[in-house]
């Protein structure tokens, strides 16, 4: 899997996201995100996520503080079908790549809210972030998201700091049953999700909600 990663991160490294978005053409510049236009254009994205990006739903992400780049990969795969969610593929179907940049743009500028670990899980919930389970050799959540959950822009690993729990438990499931795909860092976590039970998930999410 370390191999798998830091070729992952290379590509990644190489190839930035924000070229994928510009108009076809060989000298074409890229799109740039406008925050005050997205938010303009996030008025019908409220509904789910909040109107600064931080969800009240539990299943609902929360989009305040995450990466332009890794909101543009996102909605892309969703419009393209590559990422399949009921909810979110129709929304992001008349998405202009314009529209795309400056939601990110948006959602990326704002402050996201942080929750609170819970207390009684706290110390396996840290232990499985920090240094995963050897026995069966699950690799530490820290390795690619950070000590505070920052996550990693250049290699293009999502902030999971503060993140609703039931929202992250769902797509940890939707890695194991190879559900979500679509994107390069997919794979990873496919791999890693494999290794994970549902009590591990559940230890994780509750760890990760208060995680800053």
């Amino acid at each position: 899997m370390k191999k798998l990663t830091l070729t992952l991160c290379v590509l990644t490294l190489s190839s930035p996201l924000v070229l994928a978005n510009a108009p076809t053409g060989d000298t074409a510049a890229p799109l740039v995100g406008n925050a005050e236009a997205g938010k303009a254009k996030s008025a019908i994205c409220g509904a789910c996520h909040g109107p600064d990006g931080n969800s009240l739903a539990p299943i609902w992400p929360k989009l305040a503080g995450q990466y332009e780049n890794y909101i543009v990969q996102q909605l892309h795969a969703f419009q393209k079908g590559d990422r399949a969610e009921p909810t979110m593929t129709p929304m992001a179907a008349p998405l202009s790549p314009q529209d795309i940049v400056d939601l990110a743009a948006y959602f990326a500028s704002q402050t996201r809210q942080i929750g609170q670990a819970n207390p009684q899980t706290l110390e396996p919930g840290q232990k499985i972030y920090r240094g995963g389970n050897k026995t069966t050799g699950l690799p530490a959540c820290i390795g690619c998201h950070g000590p505070t959950g920052s996550g990693n822009p250049m290699a293009n690993y999502p902030s999971l700091s503060g993140q609703q729990v039931d929202y992250t438990k769902k797509q940890l499931a939707d890695y194991q049953s190879r559900t979500r795909k679509g994107t390069a860092t997919a794979l990873i976590m496919q791999e890693v999700a494999a290794k994970m039970s549902p009590e591990e998930m559940q230890l994780v999410a509750d760890y990760m909600a208060g995680l800053q």
